[in-house]
């Protein structure tokens, strides 16, 4: 079947690979990103060039999920052009990475706009029209970091992650009586095929960072990269990902998992999500609610 698919944050990385395989895999995909007529122009003529090439429905899109006017448009645009949406895919996010005492407020702030308050935006904007559809499906971009091994210096962007993951959780208990299901999809450390390391944010408090680095951790930014490079196997690829999502999208209703990982370093995630969502599951039998863990069928 042919979804009418959005994707947020689809410049590069992990947004950008699944359109790409989203669109060969049949499907209508609109590619969001902000600044399509500056800064990402040349990230919308290489997806043009992509669609041309291979003769799939690629489109992108001016979306900044910073601001409500602007997704709100955008989800708009797509329904008045398709007269439907089937598949939101919350994939925006940004990175950051140093000491968590040198960063300010105001950059965490800033973190949890884009890592967790976009996903609000985009949900209040899209979930009207598959509500009123009466089916759909919401995938969300988490991290192993939200119940794996955490290394030091990431702390404000695990933490942005780890508030988005539990969005993810208690939003699909409050959409399958609409029909509407929900995929977590957790990719583990990818230190290649995608630009979160190359465009992490740094802490804007450089004094701070200057008396660690001047006191006990000193070179401990370069062991922690170099620590996370060394348990990522040569052959990880970031493509898995995007390749994972399509087989979630293409699955059919009701068989969909509830989570994926991908995790090429194997950080105990998967162990520990298993265990926190049976736990959750449990909760919901216990009080009466069990018919929220599975999407109803209404059409």
């Amino acid at each position: 079947m042919k979804y009418v698919i959005v994707i947020t944050g689809a410049s590069s990385g992990f947004g950008g690979l699944t359109a790409r395989a989203l669109a060969k895999a049949g499907h209508i995909v609109y590619a969001s990103m902000r600044d399509t007529a500056g800064r990402n122009k040349s990230q919308v003529d290489e997806a043009a060039k992509f669609a041309a090439e291979n003769k799939v429905d690629l489109r992108t899109i001016e979306l900044d999920v910073a601001s409500q006017q602007s997704v709100d448009a955008a989800i708009n645009k797509i329904i008045a052009e398709n007269g439907r949406l089937d598949v939101i895919m919350h994939n925006a996010g940004h990175m950051v990475f140093g000491p968590a005492e040198a960063f300010t407020p105001e950059q965490l702030a800033e973190l949890y706009d884009v890592n967790v308050l976009s996903t609000q935006r985009v949900n209040r904007a899209a979930l009207p029209q598959l509500r009123k559809q009466k089916h759909g499906l919401v995938v969300w971009v988490s991290s192993s970091s939200c119940a794996g091994g955490t290394p030091p210096y990431l702390a404000p962007y695990f933490a942005a992650k780890a508030g988005m993951d539990a969005m993810a959780v208690i939003y699909a208990r409050e959409l399958t009586r609409w029909g509407i299901e929900t995929s977590i999809i957790v990719p583990g450390a990818f230190t290649g095929g995608t630009n979160h390391f190359a465009h992490a944010g740094k802490p804007a408090d450089t004094a701070r960072v200057a008396e660690y680095e001047a006191g006990p951790y000193k070179g401990f930014a370069d062991d922690v990269l170099k620590g996370f490079s060394s348990i990522v196997p040569p052959d990880a690829d970031a493509a898995a990902v995007a390749e994972a999502i399509v087989k979630v999208v293409d699955t059919p209703f009701g068989k969909r998992p509830f989570r994926v990982h991908i995790d090429p370093t194997q950080d105990g995630a998967e162990v520990t999500n298993m265990v926190m969502d049976r736990v959750r599951a449990e909760m919901l039998r216990r009080i009466g609610l069990e018919d929220v863990l599975t999407p109803r069928k209404l059409v």
